[in-house]
């Protein structure tokens, strides 16, 4: 029995990746088992057990929003903007970690290969920090 199995419209939930969201449509009959919207207008599908449709994921990353603690997870700051060359370096490496819009920092092997290659192209440097 999966987390969402009795997924309803309008409930509040909160993804590690976007941050605060709500459902905003269930499908019955199929392998993604309800949509959830986020307040940056991102719409992402889900699965029963709540692992995205985009990224390399394989455990849960959206919970109901009273269900979560978010004690444990890493909000600080940045404390030395990267330059383009030592972002690529370390990624290679995998030492680079990349701040996703719910502000919280997971390692770049995690996140999807588009949301990185547009933060870099438009020159976000500052969302990037070597793994700590």
């Amino acid at each position: 029995m999966g987390y969402f199995k009795k997924a309803k419209v309008d409930r509040k939930v909160y993804d590690i990746i976007f941050g605060k969201g709500k459902i905003v449509e269930v499908f019955e009959d199929s392998h993604y088992k309800f949509m959830a919207e986020f307040k940056n207008d991102y719409q992402i599908a889900y699965t029963e057990e709540g692992i995205p449709n985009w990224g390399l994921f394989k455990n849960q990353t959206i919970f109901y929003k009273k269900d979560i603690d978010l004690s444990k997870e890493d909000f600080s700051p940045i404390e030395k903007i990267l330059s383009a060359k030592k972002i690529i370096k370390l990624r290679d490496k995998n030492k680079l970690e990349v701040r996703l819009p719910s502000g919280i920092w997971k390692s770049t092997k995690h996140v999807d290969v588009e949301y990185i290659e547009k933060l870099l192209k438009k020159e976000k440097y500052h969302f990037f920090r070597k793994k700590k």
